[in-house]
């Protein structure tokens, strides 16, 4: 299903058949994921899903991090956690959370269509409001830590990514290249100013190794920071 480029450029076409190209191969049409993007169009979410390469990527992560315990932050209408969730062992779990009542709803209703309702466990709320919640139900520490929500908000889900994570978490936070905007410090955006400051906490957390990689495809000019927790002061997370 074709989707509009969140940053479009000249060369799209070119960056969308190499995508197209790459997921043929790589990460084929599968029909239970195509009915939930079409799902997604249906109830009139925006087309901010991973693409099906993006979506790979994340279940390679699962595999190579061996996670068993999964938090994402910003579910939509789950396309990326059926990635995540397939890719978990039959004891793993997910932890997703979605501030809209109506996403969740598609959301739940595509878990369902892929088999993976088992796994997930959706909270609805303001994940500001909700991630405490796992942190006195005790639902952490989490392996692998997935940040793809409002960007305003990334230097705060952060820190609570930290707080719910342990030595070995690994933790993506998607969309940080902004059609290259963020390189701009002057920005006014609230998108790429809440960007520039979660990039800048990671690069000055000591308890952070971690890199960022551009990318370019059908979801247009954009990328993501992978960061793995090196030691989690204890201190900090009481």
């Amino acid at each position: 299903m074709a989707r509009v480029p969140d940053y479009p450029s000249p060369n799209a076409e070119k960056w969308l058949a190499v995508d197209t190209y790459f997921a043929s191969l790589l990460a084929p049409h599968d029909a239970a994921l195509d009915d939930v993007l079409a799902a997604n169009q249906e109830a009139g979410l925006p087309t901010h899903d991973v693409s099906p390469a993006q979506g790979k990527m994340l279940a390679l992560f699962v595999a190579m991090t061996k996670a068993r315990h999964i938090l994402e932050i910003g579910t939509l209408g789950g396309y990326s956690t059926i990635w995540l969730a397939r890719a978990l062992p039959a004891s793993g779990r997910i932890v997703t959370i979605e501030a809209s009542a109506v996403h969740a709803d598609v959301a739940r209703a595509n878990f369902d269509r892929a088999g993976v309702a088992d796994r997930v466990e959706l909270r609805v709320g303001k994940a500001l409001d909700v991630l405490p919640s796992l942190e006195v139900d005790a639902a952490s520490p989490f392996d692998l830590i997935f940040i793809d929500a409002d960007k305003p908000n990334n230097p705060a889900y952060l820190d609570w990514a930290l707080r719910l994570s342990r030595p070995g978490t690994v933790i993506i936070g998607d969309n940080v290249v902004r059609g290259g905007a963020v390189t701009d410090p002057d920005s006014t955006d609230p998108n790429v100013r809440g960007v520039r400051a979660f990039l800048e906490r990671i690069a000055a957390d000591p308890r952070l190794d971690a890199t960022a990689i551009q990318t370019v495809g059908e979801k247009g000019w954009d990328g993501f920071a992978l960061a793995i927790v090196k030691d989690v002061d204890e201190g900090e997370k009481g």
